[in-house]
């Protein structure tokens, strides 16, 4: 199973977490960021967002059909994220999933997934981190296929 982690982009600040948007530059990374996986992404992708604000604009620029779902809201327990989109087997939305979420539950993810214990894992604003659930002789392994920043995108 492919599992993406999309930090939403650049929000601003404001009194009420979940209606917080995107300014401009938080327009123009999730937009770069969308170009870089609709150009790279697992066939078959799924996607998964919170129901923030500034994590629906943030899918919105996939400019694919996506699924909001209360399990990723802010401050989301990371076995509840888990298992709302099937890992590690892909059982509730196939192979392949993009989580656009926040922080700090997708760092936690990570640090669970690739050290064994949750951890507080930064992920930065706008950043895509692509895991995938492998099994070789028997044995299952989670490999970090990729890190991508905005910052590197056009």
């Amino acid at each position: 199973m492919d599992l993406l982690l999309w930090r939403h982009a650049e929000a601003e600040d404001g009194p009420v977490d979940l209606k917080r948007r995107l300014p401009p530059r938080g327009e123009k990374q999730a937009a770069a960021m969308a170009k870089w996986i609709k150009a790279h992404a697992p066939k078959g992708l799924r996607v998964l967002a919170s129901p923030a604000v500034r994590t629906q604009q943030t899918a919105t620029a996939l400019e694919m059909p996506f699924e909001t779902l209360n399990a990723l809201k802010p401050n989301a327990n990371v076995a509840d994220v888990l298992a709302a989109c099937g890992w590690p087997d892909g059982s509730t939305y196939g192979n392949a999933v993009l989580v656009v979420g926040h922080q700090p539950t997708l760092g936690r993810i990570a640090a669970l997934l690739l050290g064994g214990h949750e951890a507080e894992w930064s992920i930065k604003k706008g950043a895509v981190w692509w895991l995938t659930k492998r099994v070789r002789q028997g044995d299952g392994q989670v490999v970090l296929r990729g890190v991508i920043s905005p910052d590197f995108l056009p």
